[in-house]
């Protein structure tokens, strides 16, 4: 057996990341900026309300004027061409330009407004702050900004930053087309009663759900019998069409099936086929079809999910641009037992993270942990991390990878 980390360098050390594409800001959501981006323009652009009220000069407001003749109104949209005299003031609508001669605005909730003489004029009782309710021109972005470094990865908060400036595309690294294959005669897709020695394919969804999850494009390729000539020709149009290949089953010692003859064929030889001291997911295959990197996944369902956790993604992650493509692993406290026995593997069992009252994480394991106990996949969202040894007990504090936030 190896220990993960060498698997996971032999894995990073021959995957590099995508080309630099240009792509519509609409589509960059979960992808990361090839550049950085800095700002060619101020935001507001201009000088605004931050309210609806009544544009003033505040020297005149501070001298001790509180009446003023109101000479027009300025919308959102508007130019903001009227200027203010030191006794008059406009109407002003949130978001609209302040005008010449104004640096502050008052609220329309202190205001009083009259007619008198066929004129119409403001008052009020309080005093003014020079620039209260003014939006300063930059006061959110200044021109010439950096914004958002290289390998930012960006999200609805940066396109709407973006688009505010009027950008509509960008240099991102291209999302990955991952594609998602299962192997194994015994798997069936139907709804219907299933034949004899049959099992339905579970971890093709959950593989697609995964892949979705860390921002690449998930490719369904369905499944594929252990017959060579289907296995190949899979293989190969996979490898064609996508950046990176998952494949579930057929990777550990003894399978009775084809997919190692194939995939080291198709490979060259440059297949590893490793058994990794952890648990679970021991079984792993990673090598290279042409430029295609192939992941051979466990067909446990558990195994599968946890062998794409800790080297599938962060070799995707790496791909879209990630510097860091790791988890952080946190510490919680454990709320139950964690057993293990002593087998020179590193043990990731599925736990239920969550805050408690103490402001702290708890996790409590999953009452099954066997690699084909689906459904205790579905109720966890945090793996705890127990070395080789006898577990933790009630109480102490456990390395925890969150899968999910909380």
């Amino acid at each position: 057996m190896i220990e993960l980390q060498q698997a996971q360098e032999i894995v990073l050390s021959n995957i590099t990341q995508l080309p630099i594409t240009i792509v519509p800001l609409a589509e960059c959501d979960g992808l990361l900026t090839a550049t950085e981006i800095k700002s060619a323009e101020s935001i507001p652009p201009f000088d605004n309300t931050a309210v609806d009220g009544f544009a003033l000069n505040f020297d005149a407001v501070a001298s001790g004027k509180r009446e003023f003749e109101i000479v027009g109104t300025i919308a959102a949209g508007d130019p903001g061409d009227i200027p203010l005299e030191p006794s008059t003031t406009v109407r002003i609508m949130t978001g609209a330009p302040l005008p010449a001669g104004a640096d502050c605005v008052l609220m329309v909730e202190d205001s009083k407004v009259s007619d008198r003489s066929g004129k119409t004029y403001l008052s009020f009782d309080r005093t003014l702050s020079k620039l209260e309710n003014v939006r300063g021109t930059g006061s959110d972005i200044r021109k010439g900004q950096l914004l958002f470094p290289a390998n930012t990865q960006l999200f609805p908060g940066h396109l709407g930053v973006l688009a505010s400036l009027g950008i509509h595309e960008l240099s991102v690294f291209k999302r990955p087309r991952v594609g998602v294959i299962s192997t194994g005669s015994e798997l069936s897709n139907d709804s219907g009663p299933l034949l004899p020695g049959q099992i339905r394919d579970s971890n093709r969804p959950t593989l697609m759900g995964l892949v979705k999850e860390v921002g690449a494009t998930p490719v369904d390729l369905g499944t594929v019998e252990d017959d060579p000539s289907k296995l190949r020709e899979s293989f190969l149009q996979a490898a064609a069409t996508c950046d990176v290949v998952l494949s579930s089953g057929g990777v550990s010692v003894g399978d009775f099936d084809y997919t190692k003859q194939i995939l080291d064929d198709l490979s060259h030889g440059t297949m590893s086929w490793m058994q990794i001291a952890i648990k679970p997911a021991k079984p792993f295959a990673f090598g290279l079809i042409g430029s295609t990197p192939i992941f051979g996944l466990p067909g446990n369902p558990v195994s599968s999910a946890v062998s794409f956790e800790l080297l599938a993604r962060p070799a995707i992650k790496k791909m879209m641009g990630h510097l860091g493509v790791f988890r952080t692993p946190i510490l919680a406290i454990a709320d139950a037992d964690l057993r293990r026995r002593a087998d020179d593997k590193l043990h990731f069992l599925r736990v239920t993270a969550k805050i408690e009252s103490d402001g702290r994480i708890h996790v409590e394991p999953q009452p099954g942990q066997s690699s084909h106990l689906l459904y205790s996949m579905s109720n966890s969202n945090a793996l705890a991390i127990v070395p080789n040894g006898q577990g933790y007990k009630v109480g102490d504090e456990v390395e925890t990878l969150l899968l999910r936030n909380l």
